[in-house]
C-alpha cells in the first residue's frame, strides 16, 4: 500500500512540475506563437490559430484570424535611401504623422498615441491610430524600427468593435518584435 502511495505521489508531483514549467515557459506570451524569419534575422509573436497568407507585392509577412478575418498582422520592410537611425526620421509623433498623415478632420487616419522604447540598444516607436472609413472603423497598433538601412513596420489591426478585446494581445504582439542578429 505504501508503495502505491509513493508511486502515486511521484506521478502527481511529476505532473505538477510539468504544468508549472509549462506555465512559466509561456510567460506573457500565452496564446501567442513565435515567428522567425527564414534568414534568422528577426522574429515576433503572433496569435495562436492565425494563418499566414501570401500577398503579392505586399507586406513581407501577413497573418490573419480565420474566425475574424478582418483582424490582421503585417510586417512591411522598406529600404531607406540612406542608412539612418530612427531618431534621424524624427520623434515618435513626427514619424507617426509622416506614416499616417497629419492630424486633421479630413484625414480618415488619426494618430492616437505615439511613444518610444528601447530594447537591446535599438529604438522602437510604438504607434496607435484609428481609421474612420465609411463602411467601418478600424483600430491599429504598430511598432517601427530601423535596422541596417531598412524600416520595419509591424502592425496589428482589427475593427473598432473588437479593439477592446484585442488591444492587450496586439500590444504584446507588436512589442515582441526583435532582432536576433
Amino acid at each position: 500500500m505504501i508503495k502505491f502511495f509513493r508511486t502515486s505521489f511521484k506521478s502527481l508531483l511529476a505532473i505538477a512540475l510539468v504544468l508549472t514549467l509549462e506555465a512559466c515557459s509561456t510567460g506573457g506570451a500565452a496564446g501567442l506563437e513565435p515567428f522567425k524569419s527564414q534568414d534568422g534575422r528577426y522574429g515576433f509573436l503572433f496569435p495562436t490559430g492565425w494563418t499566414r497568407v501570401a500577398v503579392d507585392n505586399g507586406p513581407e509577412v501577413v497573418y490573419h484570424d480565420l474566425i475574424n478575418s478582418d483582424e490582421t498582422l503585417s510586417l512591411v520592410i522598406s529600404k531607406l535611401e540612406n542608412e539612418v537611425d530612427l531618431e534621424d526620421l524624427g520623434g515618435a509623433d513626427a514619424v507617426g504623422e509622416r506614416l499616417f498623415g497629419e492630424k486633421n478632420s479630413n484625414n480618415p487616419i488619426q494618430l492616437i498615441d505615439a511613444s518610444e522604447r528601447e530594447v537591446d540598444e535599438r529604438k522602437f516607436y510604438d504607434l496607435e491610430y484609428s481609421i474612420d472609413l465609411a463602411e467601418k472603423s478600424r483600430h491599429e497598433i504598430a511598432t517601427v524600427v530601423v535596422d541596417r538601412g531598412y524600416l520595419y513596420t509591424l502592425a496589428a489591426s482589427t475593427n473598432e468593435q473588437r479593439w477592446s478585446k484585442m488591444q492587450d494581445t496586439f500590444k504584446r504582439v507588436v512589442s515582441s518584435f526583435t532582432f536576433f542578429i
